[in-house]
């Protein structure tokens, strides 16, 4: 096992944290810690599972990868320097970046090398692969998952005890999870807990040991006290849902934005409740949901979202449709057209699309809705396994 020794104000400096080499054709997990860099939790536990690996000469199957995400923002503890490193994430972002000897962002330095270790893992490596990315919120919240909406996505994310949320890929451009979703492997994000909370530590500690299981890197019989890690998870939390992203609030350049105190993540809010004020005008819910994400630091884009419970019957009924792939009937409907450019997108005329609701697509796994040239296009989120650009 190899594990960085370079460190600055308590913060590792290298990009790998650490790792640990098994067999080119066995499970890889690849752990992002600190994209954001404010979250240090993330950091704290990758650590602690890195050492516990290597003190109880716990025998590993597979190979994982610790990334620190955002370096200079560790450093300064701030959620970036000039841009959201979790933001960015594109194929013409990267395209570009790539190509580019001279950058003016420390966040596309960053980027630069963490896709570039991403690159070497996969070229090194056959797979399967799972990426995880460890994050926390400025609000108290219960630890959850969050996903686009694919179907091996959503089959590993059950393995653990947590709400899911699908969707918020609709809602943000550039999450680093979705960018890697478009080549077909299993993504999931996890937000450990608040910011300060000593006990996202531990979050992030038993939710790591979790992934190593269920990804069959190693065997839950060789980790000592892993019924505590497994039962420590299941604790936290009464209800194992499924939630999507119904509405976001998103803040506008020198917007003076304040939300209401107190708001934990998934509490059920009322229609017309006040949530927030921008300027000193308030700030009310359009509809009964529950907030989730509600900001409560400096730096950030997005004020809040809502969420609505998503009922077992429809993540049943989508899972048929897809398995049978019954989404190529979409395309008998006038004005609806395969991309000829991207086989996972329908272009989708705007006469056709008021009569048929976004609900629709999301059931054919179309879950990301872009407008360009005049069309919708819907962008299918389950995807065969590509090589990375």
């Amino acid at each position: 096992m190899n594990n960085s020794s370079s460190v600055l104000n308590g913060i590792d400096t290298t990009r790998v944290l650490g790792n640990i080499d098994g067999s080119k054709n066995s499970p890889t997990v690849v752990i992002f810690a600190g994209i954001h860099g404010n979250e240090i939790a993330g950091v704290k536990a990758a650590k602690i599972v890195l050492h516990k690996i290597k003190e109880n000469n716990i025998s590993f199957k597979g190979n994982l990868y610790v990334l620190l995400g955002n370096i200079k923002a560790l450093k300064n503890n701030i959620r970036f320097e000039d841009l959201d490193l979790n933001r960015i994430w594109n194929k013409e972002n990267i395209t570009a970046n790539i190509n580019n000897d001279r950058v003016n962002f420390s966040e596309l330095s960053e980027q630069k090398e963490i896709y570039a270790k991403i690159k070497s893992i996969m070229q090194n490596n056959n797979g399967p692969f799972y990426f995880i990315d460890l994050h926390t919120t400025s609000a108290h919240s219960v630890p959850f998952i969050t996903i686009s909406d694919s179907l091996n996505n959503r089959r590993f994310s059950r393995k653990f005890p947590l709400p899911v949320v699908l969707g918020i890929e609709e809602y943000l451009d550039g999450p680093l999870l979705t960018f890697i979703n478009e080549f077909g492997h299993i993504a999931l994000g996890f937000e450990g807990g608040q910011h300060h909370d000593e006990g996202s530590v531990a979050n992030c500690e038993a939710f790591i040991w979790k992934a190593l299981v269920h990804s069959k890197c190693v065997s839950k019989k060789n980790i000592p006290d892993y019924k505590k890690y497994k039962n420590h998870l299941a604790n936290l939390c009464c209800k194992y849902d499924f939630f999507e992203i119904i509405y976001r609030y998103a803040l506008e350049d020198g917007e003076h934005f304040i939300m209401n105190p107190g708001f934990k993540n998934f509490e059920p809010v009322k229609k017309h409740q006040l949530l927030a004020k921008s300027g000193g005008l308030p700030i009310i819910a359009n509809k009964n949901s529950r907030i989730f994400m509600p900001l409560y630091q400096e730096q950030g884009e997005d004020g809040y979202f809502l969420l609505s419970k998503i009922s077992k019957f429809w993540l049943n009924s989508s899972i048929v449709v897809r398995r049978l792939k019954i989404n190529h009937f979409l395309r008998l409907i006038p004005g609806v057209n395969k991309d000829p450019d991207n086989n996972y997108t329908l272009i989708v005329d705007p006469k056709i699309a008021k009569y048929m609701t976004k609900e629709i697509f999301h059931l054919f796994g179309y879950r990301k809705q872009i407008f360009k040239d005049d069309k919708f296009h819907f962008i299918k989120r389950d995807r065969n396994k590509t090589e990375m650009i």
